[in-house]
């Protein structure tokens, strides 16, 4: 930046001297050589002297503003971020009128914030259902404290269903041709229509009892299949 305001005044000088625009680019290019201002910067100052400009820095630029980090952006980064957390780093340079690489450097640096991915779970709790699981896991562990073969009268049960796939691989299916004869063709393998609830239940010493139960029938708990998993706890007196 101070080599180039340096060739700036040169060129004012040489606009004074009543040089033409050639011939303040060789006289650059002499002085300066591999540093030197492209011809296209000089025409264009040589010009905007020409016009009585006195100045030789550059104009402010129309647009967003060029701005620093300071604590005040920080905060409305914070505050922005606070209010919806998927707002993405352009989103937010473009509503707060701050540079998209400012942002990115408050939100990673300055807030110290990531953008992570929400994890998939089979289903999201309530309060109330995480409260309740917390208080029948405490009773669990209460009851193995009182007796220690607590657990050996614990049978737990679920429940999934069990797709039909075909089990062939590519070279079970291989098969003997001519070079002349195509090459047979055979799909991924995939699921089929068919599918079957599997009940299984099992204790601490392995499986107790398991059950394939056709869909839109009941189980032998007498509930209806459904794509939810359940589970039992059985306590054999």
């Amino acid at each position: 930046m101070q080599r180039s305001l340096e060739q700036r005044f040169a060129i004012k000088f040489c606009v004074k001297l009543g040089k033409t625009a050639t011939e303040t680019v060789s006289m650059i290019k002499t002085a300066y050589k591999v540093d030197a201002l492209s011809d296209r910067q000089v025409f264009r100052w040589h010009k905007a002297f020409l016009d009585s400009r006195e100045e030789v820095d550059d104009e402010d630029r129309a647009g967003r503003p060029s701005t620093t980090i300071t604590a005040d952006n920080v905060t409305r980064v914070r505050e922005l971020l606070n209010s919806d957390r998927r707002l993405s780093v352009r989103l937010m340079a473009d509503m707060l009128n701050i540079p998209k690489t400012q942002v990115y450097e408050i939100v990673t640096n300055h807030i110290g914030m990531r953008k992570v991915c929400a994890k998939m779970v089979p289903r999201v709790l309530t309060d109330d259902q995480k409260s309740r699981g917390v208080e029948t896991c405490q009773e669990n562990l209460d009851m193995c404290k009182r007796d220690p073969r607590f657990l050996d009268n614990v049978i737990t049960g679920d429940e999934t269903w069990v797709f039909e796939y075909d089990p062939e691989t590519r070279r079970q299916s291989s098969e003997w041709h001519t070079s002349a004869s195509p090459r047979p063709k055979k799909a991924r393998m995939s699921k089929a229509k068919v599918e079957i609830m599997l009940i299984v239940f099992f204790d601490i010493h392995g499986l107790v009892h398991h059950e394939f139960v056709e869909p839109g029938t009941t189980n032998i708990l007498g509930l209806q299949c459904s794509n939810s998993n359940f589970a039992l706890l059985l306590w054999l007196q």
